[in-house]
């Protein structure tokens, strides 16, 4: 069994000034002043327009990034639905395979790192659900079949396609004190970056703060 941390992939293309520029000129069509465009009009009207709720605006361009976590996170995940999403599929993805080193990999919890007696159970579990899993699959169970015994524990790769609008009201629920702790560790770091490269567009947007930095999950650009 392989374990490992979650981590999200981000194409640089997907945060390029160049979409701002876009919302600009679409936004501008509803009041007839694109006129008044120019190398650096863009965050000025697109700060003005959030300011007043006209948010449709930002629906005109979109963000796909892809989520390595567990299966119960990406099952909260999917509850978004302006969205498209293409998942690793514990269907066709046979995990007795050699592409998958005839092991599952599963995404560990951080906040029993330090219990050791919690730990171990949630570890055991996993391993018990990978003999189970192999044995079904051994006895020509499909993988649709043995799928059946794996943990929510199991790594999946998620690719997510958000438009503006709905990345903002994504990350005001996955940000917040109330979400899962596994969510925040994903969603806040990556809430950052959007700040950092399109700030016009998510700097109000706030986050639990006192999650801890030491646990926030890797945000690979690629």
């Amino acid at each position: 069994m392989i374990i490992e941390q979650p981590k999200v992939f981000v194409p640089k293309a997907e945060l390029h000034t160049d979409k701002l520029k876009n919302l600009e000129k679409f936004g501008r069509v509803c009041y007839k002043s694109e006129d008044l465009i120019s190398e650096d009009s863009a965050d000025k009207f697109l700060r003005k327009i959030l300011s007043i709720g006209h948010e449709s605006v930002i629906e005109h361009e979109k963000a796909t990034v892809i989520f390595v976590v567990d299966r119960g996170i990406s099952h909260e995940i999917v509850r978004h639905r302006i969205a498209s999403y293409s998942q690793e599929s514990t269907r066709y993805c046979n995990y007795s395979r050699s592409k998958f080193s005839n092991e599952i990999t599963v995404i560990e919890p951080f906040f029993y790192k330090n219990r050791k007696e919690l730990y171990g159970c949630w570890k055991n579990s996993c391993e018990e659900a990978e003999k189970a899993y192999m044995k079904l699959v051994s006895c020509e169970s499909t993988a649709q079949e043995a799928r059946s015994v794996l943990p929510n524990s199991l790594k999946t790769e998620i690719v997510v396609t958000y438009n503006f609008r709905e990345w903002r009201h994504f990350f005001k629920l996955r940000c917040s004190r109330e979400a899962h702790p596994q969510m925040r560790q994903v969603t806040i770091p990556l809430l950052l970056l959007f700040k950092d490269k399109m700030p016009v567009l998510f700097e109000d947007i706030k986050y639990d703060e006192r999650f801890p930095q030491e646990y926030y999950a890797e945000i690979i650009l690629t």
